[in-house]
């Protein structure tokens, strides 16, 4: 048996999704940060399970071929990457064999294997980031949480990061120590200043500079302003987020625009994108792009389906693809998102319609079977995806045809469905055939706000 602080020699076999590899010492499992698949190493064991162990590096007695040279100094201590220490060619190995894995073991679907598409940027790629702010020996410190803790490891200049990014959190960095501006403490629930966000539109170069902080407003925020557009002139935004609640949420949900516009722009495969502080939108837009034009190709559209894009966000994945089908369907919760959509629809050639809601029709139990045409009965659950945990309020407009909808979940309440609606005004009751049919009945209710094409 195993024995804490035991040095022993291993050979790592293998590397977990978390990064960290994975070797066996007399039959037990054990697991090594940072290390790589070849490594040859003595291990000191810092913790001895009933079935597997933990270790760290003592010595590398012989590296493997696939570990490279670490360029980042804090990435022994910050939580943001995990593979730093692999040749990007063997990350993208692993990688690609965990997805298909995956089907294999928890889907019970063999599939062929086909080559993973790299991102066309290693670094410098990632178009957000959201830094938490503490304050350690009293000093402002910016950085990232260190692996399963909330201590800050300041880091202002991640190589993922675009360049701007560093410039604006020094000038941020200073003027919160120089005004001597309170910084959150989660353990208290008081201070001011609890993340910095930033956002950044790849071919526009506009910029997004959130401040979440833990009131209504920050002192001297007409200088922070004129500090920055000095610092960073590509800065189109500058928002107040505020967030009062004791969570590990990041955003709240009010934002104040201090300065420019509510949110910035970007292109994604040709499609114009307003993306707000709230709104989804891929972190890597050049993967982002190649993904969207391989999962169109895959899709083989000929123009005469129903594209429905689920937690579509800002309504980048449905949006590429709105000219190759004859309908588009887009599903969404977060109301400042939704509004993104509606507003890049409209800037990429659509228009808004409304479009009923659905209401349960009376003596109708649990909801359509999966397969089934959406109808009122039956037992049976309808796809996860489509459940409706919102809140908000019903718009019932009578139903319009065709186009590209917008579905926003507004509200849950017993007795109510998705597909079909009575007691519309007017005594409408189209019944269950009013909207497209390929959409399940549920428990919720999802109010539709459509969008049709011009």
């Amino acid at each position: 048996m195993l024995q804490k602080n035991q040095i022993i020699p291993l050979t790592i076999t293998d590397i977990t999704h978390e990064g960290q590899g994975v070797g066996h010492h007399e039959g037990i499992a054990v697991f090594v940060p940072m290390t790589a698949v070849g490594d040859q190493l003595k291990v000191r064991v810092v913790k001895v399970l009933k079935n597997y162990c933990f270790g760290k590096v003592e010595e590398i007695l012989s590296p493997s071929p696939n570990r490279v040279e670490n360029d980042c100094p804090v990435y022994r201590r910050c939580g943001g990457c995990s593979f730093r220490h692999l040749s990007y060619e063997e990350e993208q190995r692993f990688k690609n064999n965990w997805v298909f894995e995956n089907f294999r073991r928890i889907g019970g679907v063999d599939l062929p294997q086909v080559p993973l598409l790299p991102s066309p940027k290693e670094e410098g790629y990632r178009n957000k980031a959201q830094f938490p702010v503490q304050k350690k020996d009293g000093k402002v410190a910016i950085g990232f949480y260190a692996p399963r803790s909330h201590e800050v490891i300041p880091c202002v200049d991640c190589r993922l990061q675009p360049p701007s990014f560093a410039r604006i959190l020094t000038e941020i960095q200073g003027f919160l120590e120089r005004e001597n501006i309170s910084i959150y403490d989660e353990t208290t629930g008081k201070g001011l200043v609890r993340h910095i966000y930033l956002r950044y539109g790849e071919v526009t170069g506009e910029i997004m500079v959130c401040l979440v902080i833990n009131g209504k407003s920050l002192p001297k925020e007409g200088h922070l302003v004129k500090r920055l557009l000095e610092v960073e002139p590509g800065i189109a935004s500058v928002i107040l987020n505020t967030n009062t609640k004791n969570t590990n949420v990041i955003l709240g949900k009010e934002c104040r625009t201090l300065y420019g516009k509510d949110h910035i722009t970007d292109h994604l495969c040709d499609v114009k994108v307003d993306i707000s502080p709230l709104a989804f939108y891929q972190v890597n837009r050049s993967s982002a792009e190649s993904l969207y034009r391989k999962a169109a190709e895959f899709a083989a559209l000929t123009g005469e389906e129903t594209l429905v894009d689920l937690y579509c966000g800002a309504g980048t994945i449905g949006l590429s693809m709105a000219g190759q089908v004859k309908e588009l369907i887009g599903v969404e919760i977060i109301p400042e998102a939704v509004e993104n959509a509606r507003s890049n629809a409209r800037k990429n050639g659509v228009k808004k319609r409304p479009v009923p809601l659905c209401r349960r029709l009376p003596g109708s139990h649990g909801l359509g079977r999966r397969g089934d045409p959406a109808g009122c009965s039956g037992g049976g659950s309808a796809p996860q995806r489509l459940r409706s945990p919102g809140a908000g309020s019903h718009r019932p407009d009578g139903p319009q045809p065709g186009g590209v909808h917008l579905l926003q979940q507004r509200h849950r309440r017993p007795g109510l469905c998705r597909i079909c609606q009575t007691g519309l005004p007017g005594g409408q009751s189209p019944g269950c055939g009013s909207l497209p049919p390929h959409l399940p009945c549920g428990d919720g209710c999802l109010a539709f706000q459509g969008i049709s094409r011009l």
